[in-house]
C-alpha cells in the first residue's frame, strides 16, 4: 500500500504535500498537508518491533484525552483521526500499523533546552499534565510497551548482551562496559522500594522528553504530545527522565561531549516539575527525586550500550557507532549530575 492510499483512507483525499519528520527514534513519523483545505495531520507508521500491540497506545491515547476533556484542562490536546472504516489504525499490505492524529500549527520543539526559563515552563506544563491524568481513580490504562520500566530485566538485558555480543562490539565499547559496570548497583534502591510498594502507582507519560512538548513563538507550552508511551508506574520516572533530556546541553547523539550537565536547569526542572505536584506526591516520591534522575540517566544509557552490543536493532541509526556515541553522552551526563549532586 502506498503512501497516498493510507493517507486516503484516512482524510478522504491524496492531494497531500507529504514532508517527513526525522527526529524520532522510533516511529517513521510525517506531516501530511491537504492540498485543499490547507490542514495539516501527523502521519505514522508505527514500529510494531516496540509496539506489538499498537491498538493499545491507540486506546490509552483516547482515554486520557478523556480525562484531560474532564478535567478542564486548557492546553491544547492531539487528536486520533479515524479512517473513513471508523477505526484508528490501517494495516498495510506488510501487516504495518499506520495512525494519524492532529497537527498542532504555529508549533516549535527543541532537542535541547535553550534556558533555565523555558525548563521551568516545560517541567511545570508536564507537571500540570500528570496532576490532571492522576484522578482518583485511574482509567484502565493497557501496558504498551510490557517490561519498559522493568529495571530488573533491563540490567539482566544488559548482562546477556555482553554474553552475547560480538566480541568486535564488546572491545569498541570495552571502556564504557567499565565505566556502565561500576554503576550496576544504582538501579537497585529503585527496584526495592517499587517491590515494597513504597512508591504509589501513577499514570505517567514515560517519554518526558524536551521535545515531547510543543511551544509558541515565545517559548510558552501549547502542548504536551507523544503519549504513546502512556503506562502505570512510579511518576519518579518521569521526572528522571525531564532532568535526562532538559539538562543535557548537547544533542544525546554527541559521543565527544564534556562537562554536557547544567545545574541551573536542573534545578529549573526540579521547581517547574513541582509547581502542581508538591502536595500530590508521597514524602517517598518527594525524598527520591535526585535519587531518580541518576537512574534514568543510567537506565537510558545502559539502553542505547545494550542495544548497541545487540547490533543496533531496537534504536534507529545513522552510522554504526551511533547507540555507542549516545551511550558515552549518557555517561558524561551522569558524571555531571552526581558531581553537582556531590555522590562521588
Amino acid at each position: 500500500m502506498e503512501l497516498n492510499s493510507i493517507i486516503l483512507k484516512f482524510i478522504g483525499t491524496d492531494n497531500c504535500t507529504v514532508t517527513p519528520i526525522n527526529n524520532g527514534l522510533i516511529n517513521t513519523t510525517y506531516c501530511v498537508e491537504n492540498n485543499e483545505t490547507r490542514e495539516k495531520y501527523i502521519l505514522q507508521k508505527i514500529n510494531t518491533h516496540v509496539f506489538k500491540k499498537p491498538e493499545h497506545v491507540i486506546n490509552n491515547h483516547l482515554k486520557i484525552n478523556k480525562v484531560l476533556q474532564e478535567g478542564q484542562y486548557h492546553l491544547e490536546i492531539t487528536q486520533p483521526i479515524s479512517a473513513s472504516s471508523e477505526e484508528f489504525l490501517i494495516k498495510d499490505e506488510n501487516g504495518d500499523s499506520w495512525r494519524m492524529t492532529s497537527f498542532i500549527d504555529n508549533s516549535i520543539t527543541f532537542l535541547t533546552v535553550p534556558s533555565p526559563e523555558t525548563a521551568f515552563k516545560a517541567a511545570k506544563t508536564v507537571g500540570y499534565f500528570l496532576s490532571v491524568i492522576n484522578t482518583q481513580t485511574l482509567p484502565p490504562i493497557e501496558d504498551p510497551l510490557p517490561g519498559f520500566l522493568n529495571f530488573e530485566k533491563r540490567l539482566a538485558d544488559y548482562k546477556i548482551s555482553l554474553e552475547s555480543g560480538s566480541s568486535s562490539l564488546k572491545e569498541n565499547a570495552k571502556d564504557e562496559i567499565e565505566l556502565m559496570n561500576q554503576f550496576l548497583w544504582l538501579p537497585d534502591q529503585w527496584i526495592k522500594m517499587q517491590h515494597n510498594g513504597q512508591l504509589p502507582k501513577r499514570i505517567v507519560h514515560a517519554d518526558a522528553k524536551i521535545s515531547n512538548i510543543l511551544f509558541d513563538q515565545n517559548h510558552d507550552p501549547m502542548a504536551v504530545i507523544d503519549l504513546d508511551t502512556i503506562m502505570i508506574s512510579t511518576i519518579l520516572y518521569d521526572f528522571g527522565t525531564m532532568i535526562q533530556s532538559y539538562t543535557n546541553t548537547t544533542n544525546e547523539d554527541d559521543g565527544t561531549a564534556q562537562n554536557n550537565f547544567n545545574p541551573e536547569i536542573f534545578e529549573s526542572v526540579k521547581e517547574g516539575f513541582l509547581f502542581h505536584l508538591k502536595d500530590q506526591l508521597a514524602p517517598e516520591e518527594l525524598k527520591n527525586l535526585d535519587y531518580a534522575a541518576q537512574v534514568a540517566i543510567y537506565i537510558q544509557g545502559l539502553r542505547f550500550l545494550t542495544d548497541y552490543l545487540n547490533g543496533s536493532t531496537y534504536y534507529s541509526t545513522s552510522y554504526p557507532e551511533h547507540n555507542l556515541d549516545r551511550t558515552k553522552n549518557q555517561l558524561e551526563l551522569l558524571k555531571g549530575l552526581r558531581n553537582y549532586l556531590d555522590c562521588n
